[in-house]
């Protein structure tokens, strides 16, 4: 490992589980402090618990990041207890029950948007203040590569919020990168986590199926996103802005 993020703050929003969990642990190794941010407490918690058992730093904020109210607070609770932000990685997400599109269920259209579209602009607001105030930062978003092939009936709520992050990423990162801040995202396909089971899947039965959709034959693991999620908050990018980095294993290629 290196140190590429020493002396760094860094954010992750949905930092309770699966990649957002991954990430927080990814940037702790790597010199960071990391502040883990979610809406289930014990689950931040236990993020927090895993730094700090292999030496790293760390804190946890509860916040829901669909309520602007709380990005507010959770960005300056970030900068009051570690004197700045320079990297978020904003990551919380949900995947809702399918539906094709004739029967969607408008409050659940709702919610999938409130915390995947909504929640992505609300936290890059709150973030890109204190940012733009204090000589740059970086921001990396997760979307999906879903948001490029659709090819998932029933998941419109879903496919539409993320392709509608991507979106509001390029734009971002042209609005915001005068002010110093580089904005980028990762679009992962099928990934290790919950969200990458069909109801009644096991791992054996995903395997399966997986292996005649995605070109290179398997599930992606949390480690392969995250590690686009890093090299996107490193000075290596430092010329990649605006850009979304697709990493599913060759189904959008």
């Amino acid at each position: 490992m290196t140190n590429r993020f020493a002396d760094k703050v860094v954010l992750v929003t949905g930092a309770g589980a699966g990649i957002g969990r991954a990430s927080a642990l990814a940037f702790a190794r790597e010199g960071a402090t990391v502040v883990a941010s979610g809406v289930r407490p014990e689950s931040i918690a236990e993020t927090v618990r895993l730094i700090e058992e292999e030496g790293g730093k760390a804190s946890a904020v509860t916040a829901d990041v669909s309520k602007p109210e709380d990005m507010a607070a959770l960005v300056e609770t970030v900068v009051r207890e570690h004197g700045a932000l320079h990297i978020a990685h904003n990551n919380a997400g949900i995947f809702t029950k399918p539906s094709p599109v004739g029967d969607i269920d408008l409050d659940t259209w709702k919610k999938t948007f409130d915390v995947n579209l909504n929640g992505t602009l609300h936290a890059m607001q709150q973030e890109i203040v204190h940012m733009r105030a204090n000589g740059g930062g970086v921001i990396v978003n997760t979307s999906s590569n879903i948001g490029y092939h659709g090819r998932r009936p029933g998941l419109a709520a879903y496919a539409t919020s993320k392709a509608a992050v991507s979106t509001l990423t390029r734009i971002a990162a042209l609005d915001h990168i005068k002010d110093g801040i580089r904005i980028n995202s990762v679009s992962p396909g099928a990934t290790d986590t919950t969200m990458s089971f069909r109801p009644g899947e096991d791992e054996a039965a995903r395997a399966e199926r997986l292996a005649g959709v995605v070109p290179l034959g398997r599930v992606g693991s949390t480690d392969e996103v995250v590690a686009a999620v890093l090299w996107l908050a490193s000075e290596e990018a430092g010329f990649v802005v605006g850009h979304d980095l697709v990493a599913d294993g060759g189904v959008t290629a």
